[in-house]
């Protein structure tokens, strides 16, 4: 069919409108829909906490100059369960170096105090003076000695060169070598008693000297007061040594080894971290429990000899059921979830959890965390206080 001179136009013509209309809608497209690439790049800022604008939900920025002066303490977090889990009661105690009791050397009476109590004192620094007769007698027994021995010498001497001029005989030598054997052993033994006793260079008096570097924790005597040998006039206490003893019964006590992590709770809020060190073997007659010894991580704030706490013991190989426990105070409600704050790249990600049973302060995380983490245990309240402020700002 032959096309006439109108068909030929009208055909042109929509021919024309069409590729128009298709052009148009592909840049209208293009300009519409983002790029792959931008879209991954925004993905993976939003992953590290740095997305420019408001950042992912539910993170908070924080500098390490921040995180230092806001009071949020973090900790890895490890498998366990509140079945596995030993509360005990504890006592802050001194190691056996880390206190000391200062004793009279011999009978006398305390004539100098140089220190008070609560007054630091150094190893070896002199705490008190004792005026004794027995001082007098270490030196003149010392002095005594001395004077033996230099005559055994010269003895000695005088019987070496006979001998070698063959004018005595052997044994005359060899009874004078045993006579100075015999005086120097015996002056040996008068040094080590003068130094025993702390004797003072006149020889009057003894001198009562720390065996640690401390504090004065007790004073027993007073000036003028005779004291007998062996009695305890001081007592030097170290406050940066301590461990704890912990009373466990004897079946739970049979759960736990040397080496197991515990955790202490300190009176004011807060914990310290601790390991076992070891148990004793036998059982208090009294409570029918066993004493364990914890160390723990370096020497914390806020802890003082003789101060009651309570620790929270973790024995190694206990089913967990993989379940994490966590301090109350770290699992906070965000519009009506409960989160845990997870410490990531500048700053902390809000995590949303499924908690478990809760107990002396202490609640199991069923789901949404794994092991290793670092999750805020001190200071959440903080970050939740923060990400409200942020999203109201938002």
């Amino acid at each position: 069919m032959e096309l006439t001179q109108d068909n030929k136009k009208l055909l042109a013509g929509g021919t024309a409108i069409a590729l128009v209309a298709a052009i148009g809608g592909i840049v209208i497209g293009q300009s519409m829909s983002p790029s792959q690439p931008d879209q991954t790049a925004a993905a993976e800022a939003g992953e590290e906490g740095e997305e420019e604008g408001h950042g992912r939900e539910g993170f908070v920025e924080m500098t390490p100059t921040r995180l230092q002066s806001s009071g949020i303490r973090t900790t890895e977090v490890e498998a366990g369960s509140l079945a596995s889990e030993i509360i005990a009661q504890a006592t802050v105690a001194a190691p056996p170096e880390g206190e000391a009791a200062l004793t009279a050397r011999a009978d006398g009476a305390v004539v100098r105090i140089n220190k008070r109590l609560g007054d630091p004192v150094k190893a070896g620094e002199t705490v008190a003076l004792i005026e004794s007769r027995d001082a007098a007698s270490f030196v003149a027994e010392r002095s005594a000695a001395a004077a033996r021995a230099q005559a055994a010498r010269a003895a000695y001497a005088r019987e070496k060169r006979l001998f070698e001029a063959k004018i005595t005989a052997r044994q005359d030598l060899e009874a004078a070598q045993a006579a100075l054997a015999e005086a120097e052993a015996e002056l040996r033994r008068t040094q080590a008693a003068t130094a025993a006793a702390n004797v003072t260079g006149n020889g009057r008096y003894l001198a009562v000297t720390s065996l640690i570097s401390g504090r004065i924790t007790e004073v027993s005597t007073q000036l003028g007061a005779y004291v007998l040998a062996g009695a305890e006039l001081f007592h030097v206490a170290n406050p940066n040594r301590i461990q704890i003893e912990a009373s466990v019964p004897s079946v739970d006590a049979q759960r736990i080894r040397p080496g197991d992590p515990a955790i202490i709770e300190l009176p004011g809020g807060g914990s310290v971290d601790a390991v076992v060190r070891s148990a004793t073997p036998s059982l208090n007659p009294e409570s029918r429990a066993a004493t364990l010894v914890l160390a723990p991580s370096g020497t914390p704030a806020g802890l003082t000899q003789g101060q009651a706490v309570r620790v929270r013991i973790m024995p190694r190989g206990a089913p967990t059921d993989g379940r994490i426990v966590l301090p109350e105070e770290a699992v906070q409600s965000v519009e009506g979830r409960d989160v845990v704050f997870v410490r990531v790249k500048g700053g902390f990600q809000a995590v949303p959890v499924t908690v478990g049973s809760r107990s002396g302060g202490r609640i199991e995380i069923l789901e949404g965390l794994k092991p290793g983490l670092q999750v805020v245990t001190q200071g959440a309240f903080v970050l939740k206080s923060q990400l409200g402020a942020s999203e109201a700002g938002h």
